[in-house]
């Protein structure tokens, strides 16, 4: 049973950042794309970022230079580093693990809302 838990998520003013993290229970990670989408109240959950097992990097247009997508293989957990970031970050960020196989996993969901 894989099973992914996601932290970090919170209240920050507009421009402030956050570091979501989120730890998987899962036999071997590194072969695995990580990654992290969000859902706002009433839209579809949307890509965010991945990083495949080679470590490369895919972002959503609307967060790149500001969003950083990292992992630590020998911690099983991957990392998003969130700067600058605008109210219309605001949704609920969920963690997503991708077995070569192409089977998905995902986490709970972390709240993240950024609001003067």
């Amino acid at each position: 049973q894989v099973q992914l838990v996601e932290s970090g998520g919170g209240l920050v003013q507009p421009g402030g950042s956050l570091r979501l993290s989120c730890a998987a229970s899962i036999g071997i990670f590194s072969i695995n794309t990580m990654g992290w989408y969000r859902q706002a109240p009433g839209k579809q959950r949307e890509l965010v970022a991945t990083i495949s097992s080679n470590v490369r990097t895919n972002y959503a247009d609307s967060v790149k230079g500001r969003f950083t997508i990292s992992r630590d293989n020998a911690k099983k957990t991957v990392y998003l580093q969130m700067n600058s970031l605008k109210p219309e970050d605001t949704a609920v960020y969920y963690c997503n693990l991708m077995t070569p196989s192409s089977r998905n996993y995902w986490g709970q969901g972390t709240q993240v809302t950024v609001s003067s």
